[in-house]
């Protein structure tokens, strides 16, 4: 809000705000249950034994593989209960932040009411959540916290942080673990997209990605056979469901041998026939490289001649999670011999098979899980440039480097598609989006990845996406759908699947990257619920209105390389002077024109949005005006999700298509929102080659006048190769009196342009 930023240049373990690290909760004067000074008491119950174990505990920090060795000994977590109860006393008036890590379900209550409602994530992958409460010192405060593990190990922690000082609550503080120096950028810009322009100066421009990868992405962890990936497109095409991208996740190599890049012959038998297929069902494939080999394999022992591989896990012979385990390490991306090795192998295995995109899992890197952080630090170093202390967060950009620079140097016009679990500042100059992880499918997960997706496009990287759905499913959902198979029952937990899918659908097909993914139950339309279900028409509905949308889509990819643009918008890019829109993370702008307002709540059937501006909004499905600086509750029925046109918006919307280049938009509906003055650029290029870099692309500038009503079709700017010379627009105006929804049936003044100037009175 302050026109500025900060990029704060070290590569290690940083934090901003406030760096003070998190303690124990005996920072607190703990009572137990019985009044026992100095601890919690804790209670271990096995649900199916009945077996108790009680005992007094300091602290609840549990949260690695070393720390877990202190539950009880002999103790099962699997099917447990366990809760810890008492008091605790503050010695300082203030706002006490509290840091949970979890895995399996946790709810906690303070001072008898719940600050931690029930949450849940899979054992394998524990996730964060920080609550604050207000204490005052001297006051005990009746603590509960309830946990249930997921499996036989399970993590859970709870620490806790002082009140900042009042000298210090208007500061921000930068703090980075180890450097060479404080070095930083002051970037200076009149808004906040001059600002992220002025990181992209420094780190990279965005590159304008494929048009096929703006289309929808159907994955899944995992098509285990060719046949299973091939027919599952096939059944896309069948239905005649858009779809541009299909994906290969991990696992298509012989169990032993993961990192040599070769597929299973019984499951794969002809990998390169299945490539061909699916181009020729008109749609991409996408392939899942780690950074990860096996000890066995050709390929570690070629990076292990040269010292490129990390050792530390093969040295203390650390067994991964495939069938009876086996030992690996990933490659050491920061040597640049490395990098070009790390392409060279993908080229001669993976790359002639017509591969098109790749996806770089495990990108931080992940050599174990649930380690401890100097453990961790071990494992994944020292790297070629220094201790991995000192560069431990940049790992994901050098292995997209590798990646992109590679294929660039093979196929120098082929533009290239790279996703990562993890990024860093820059990973945008190598075309690459990323994923925010494996996430669970839980309503909460949802509401918090729009507020992910926000900040991490606020960060400067345009392509942001994340599993539709989440990844992690609980055990209750496995089963409704596995008893759904059977007998065609379905239980309230399908139903709550189905409707959480749908909602998140609806929310993913206006991110960046519109993805589906996830572990079973599996994440095809058609799978999650029948064609006569509300799931399946809504879910279809809002695939098909983002190929619709494709003309606005693809212009805003175009965008983010011309004008260094942002796709995904807090609304406070664009309302920056509205306090009220400060604290605002659950709605924001796709693009400069929409408005989207996922709905993140099991049976909700309304939400509260919120109207910036004193210009006014358009319901997208009535046309209906909604006034400006206003909050109201707006209706969310299942199969719709709010969605808002800014007034003064200009919306190229185009016609009905299977995936994005089956053919080019000869006719283009221009919806045009009265009520502001307003503009929009259309851009198009080849949308597969780098020749836009050359200047081969077209720009087709839009301007409405709200004072004479009149929209100006500019004159064309720029040619490329197969440009469309005619085309027409048909020109759909809604104002307060002429309320239209955004669909194909919209007619209006049909205008035919040959690339000069046209006004249209309307």
């Amino acid at each position: 809000s302050r026109n500025y930023g900060i990029l704060w240049d070290n590569y290690s373990l940083s934090k901003w705000g406030d760096p003070r690290d998190y303690g124990q909760l005996d920072q607190f004067k703990l009572f137990g249950k019985n009044g026992e000074e100095g601890v919690l008491t804790a209670t271990y119950t096995n649900k199916q034994t009945g077996e108790t174990i009680e005992r007094q505990e300091s602290s609840i920090d549990y949260e690695n593989l070393e720390l877990i060795k202190n539950f009880p000994e002999g103790f099962s977590l699997n099917g447990a209960q366990i809760t810890w109860e008492g008091e605790m006393e503050a010695t300082k008036d203030g706002i006490h932040r509290f840091h949970l890590r979890y895995a399996g379900y946790t709810n906690i209550k303070a001072d008898n009411e719940e600050v931690v409602k029930e949450r849940w994530r899979t054992a394998w992958n524990p996730n964060d959540y920080k609550f604050s409460l207000y204490m005052k010192a001297g006051e005990r405060v009746p603590l509960t916290i309830e946990w249930e593990p997921d499996g036989d190990v399970s993590y859970i922690s709870l620490k806790a942080l002082d009140p900042v000082p009042e000298k210090e609550q208007n500061k921000l503080s930068l703090w980075s673990e180890m450097g060479n120096e404080i070095d930083y950028y002051f970037i200076f810009g009149i808004d906040m997209d001059e600002v992220i322009s002025g990181y992209r100066t420094v780190t990279g421009k965005s590159q304008v990605m494929p048009r096929w990868a703006m289309g929808y992405w159907q994955s899944r962890e995992r098509y285990n056979t060719q046949d299973e990936l091939l027919s599952t497109l096939a059944e896309f095409r069948k239905r005649e469901i858009p779809i541009d991208n299909i994906v290969q996740d991990w696992f298509y190599w012989p169990e032993v041998a993961w990192g040599d890049h070769e597929f299973d012959p019984e499951r794969f038998p002809d990998p390169k026939g299945m490539v061909d297929s699916v181009h020729a069902m008109h749609a991409r494939i996408m392939i899942s490289v780690w950074p990860k080999f096996y000890v066995t394999t050709n390929n570690y022992k070629a990076f292990d001649e040269k010292g490129w591989m990390y050792r530390q896990a093969v040295k203390d012979s650390i067994r991964d999670w495939v069938g009876p385990g086996y030992v690996g390490s990933f490659y050491d991306a920061y040597a640049e011999g490395a990098r070009k090795l790390f392409w060279k192998q993908l080229e001669e295995k993976l790359y002639p098979m017509g591969f098109d995109a790749w996806w770089m899992d495990a990108s931080e890197p992940n050599i174990q899980d649930n380690t401890s952080m100097e453990y961790r630090k071990q494992l994944q170093g020292p790297t070629a440039l220094g201790p991995s202390t000192q560069y431990f967060n940049a790992y994901a950009l050098m292995n997209a480097e590798a990646i992109y620079n590679g294929q660039r140097g093979v196929d120098p016009d082929k533009r290239v598609f790279l996703l990562t679990r993890s990024g860093f500042a820059g990973i945008q100059r190598y075309s690459t989006a990323v994923w925010s992880g494996d996430i669970a499918t839980r309503w909460e997960d949802m509401k918090a990845q729009i507020s992910a997706g926000l900040n991490f496009s606020l960060s400067g990287v345009p392509y942001w996406t994340m599993d539709i759905g989440g990844f992690c499913v609980e055990k209750r959902y496995e089963e409704a759908q596995r008893l759904y198979d059977r007998t065609g029952i379905e239980n309230e937990d399908l139903k709550e699947w189905r409707e959480l899918n749908t909602r998140w659908y609806q929310f993913g097909a206006f991110v960046p990257l519109f993805r589906s993914h996830g572990q079973f139950p599996y994440r095809e339309m058609f799978h999650i619920a029948p064609d006569n279900h509300p799931a399946y028409r809504s879910m279809l509905y809002y695939n098909k209105l983002r190929y619709r949308l494709m003309p606005y889509i693809y212009s805003l990819a175009g965008m983010t390389w011309l004008n260094d643009y942002t796709i995904m918008r807090a609304l406070v890019m664009d309302f920056p002077d509205d306090t009220k829109v400060r604290t605002i993370s659950d709605q924001y702008l796709f693009g400069p024109a929409l408005m989207v307002c996922p709905v993140y709540a099991y049976g909700a059937r309304s939400r509260d949005v919120y109207f910036p501006g004193s210009e006014g909004w358009y319901d997208l499905y009535s046309g209906h005006f909604i006034a400006g600086n206003q909050t109201l509750n707006v209706d969310a029925p299942y199969e719709r999700m709010p969605l808002f046109a800014r007034a003064g918006s200009i919306v190229p919307y185009g016609p009905e298509i299977m995936y994005s280049d089956e053919k080019q938009p000869e006719t283009i509906t221009l919806f045009v929102y009265g009520g502001r003055n307003g503009s929009f650029t259309l851009y198009e290029d080849e949308g597969v080659n780098y020749n836009y870099k050359k200047g081969d692309y077209a720009t087709i500038p839009f301007t409405y006048n709200d004072a004479d009503k009149t929209l100006k079709i500019g004159e064309r700017k720029g040619t490329f190769n197969g440009m469309l010379l005619e085309r027409r627009f048909n020109v759909v105006y809604v104002d307060q009196k002429n309320p239209k929804a955004m669909d194909g049936d919209a007619t209006g003044t049909m205008i035919d342009y040959t690339g000069t100037a046209v006004k249209v009175a309307l």
